[in-house]
């Protein structure tokens, strides 16, 4: 029935963006809930809508590193994405976690162009923020929100030059492929697969923006397992990436990039010196998945 309504809903919208927006309104819990200091910030777009942001200190007593802007994917709201982030303010970072127009608590409606105005918004609120004064920043764009962050920084080469670094995690190279991946794995779909994934907007997609980011180190985090974005999203960006850049391939589902402790230390290694780290050199480094029992004919003897 999902993939039927998918069907019909390609056919209905004929191309829109929507087809690349899923948000869900409303919260349905606080970084409270995780222990973690927050407050809400309220930012204005340039065409006058309301975005709803939550700001993360870092945790006192902690030396404070630098400053994250966080860019979640495509589903839900910025309570859904937290996992993302909630464990940097412990390392020293302060973050900016954003929901675009229609999402959790923010106005509007989101399509695009339009959406790339609250990415603008989040940046210039980081500009004149007392708390960020000063602070290296980062962005980390998971899903959706690296390939909005791979444009929108392609389109506005002056911030290039301030960041030191991007972080993307999971995302799509090519917005028209992941729709034709998803028509694929399913027999319903599977004959009209290339026909309707040419309704899905592909000119924004990363790929075509990234050799343009020629000013910021980036780090690419895919995972091998991702159901929904193709590990070769994660390759293909990776070529395109202009020096100085490091794919460093993970294992898991979507976005679960950071529910693993192992890849949270190396983007905090990496962020160390975003210049000269080249990531785990081999997969090798870090336990298999599933872990071998020890009886098993695959453990090491």
């Amino acid at each position: 029935m999902r993939i039927l309504g998918i069907l019909c809903l390609l056919l209905t919208l004929n191309g829109c963006s929507s087809l690349l927006f899923y948000p869900e309104p409303g919260l349905p819990f606080t970084p409270e809930k995780a222990h973690l200091e927050y407050r809400d910030v309220t930012l204005i777009t340039a065409d006058g809508v309301k975005l709803h942001a939550w700001w993360l200190p870092a945790k006192p007593g902690v030396a404070l590193k630098g400053t994250v802007l966080h860019l979640h994917g495509n589903g839900g709201n910025l309570a859904w994405h937290l996992g993302g982030s909630w464990w940097l303010p412990e390392q020293g970072y302060q973050v900016l976690l954003l929901d675009y127009r229609g999402y959790g608590l923010s106005q509007g409606k989101p399509s695009l162009p339009a959406v790339y105005q609250d990415v603008d918004a989040a940046f210039s609120w980081i500009d004149e923020a007392p708390e960020t004064q000063g602070q290296p920043l980062i962005v980390l764009g998971q899903s959706l929100g690296g390939a909005l962050a791979v444009h929108y920084l392609a389109a506005h080469p002056e911030r290039q030059s301030r960041l030191k670094a991007l972080v993307l995690d999971g995302v799509p190279a090519s917005y028209r492929d992941v729709g034709q991946f998803a028509l694929s794995t399913s027999w319903l779909t599977w004959p009209f697969q290339v026909p309707l994934s040419w309704l899905v907007p592909d000119g924004d997609s990363a790929i075509a923006a990234m050799p343009r980011l020629t000013g910021v180190p980036k780090l690419l985090f895919h995972s091998l397992d991702d159901p929904i974005v193709p590990v070769n999203n994660g390759i293909r960006l990776y070529q395109a990436a202009p020096p100085p850049r490091v794919l460093q391939l993970t294992r898991g589902g979507h976005v679960q990039t950071f529910a693993d402790k192992t890849w949270q230390t190396v983007m905090l290694r990496y962020l160390d010196d975003p210049q000269h780290f080249n990531g785990l050199r081999r997969l090798g480094e870090i336990p298999n998945y599933p872990t071998p029992k020890p009886d098993s004919p695959e453990s090491p003897q």
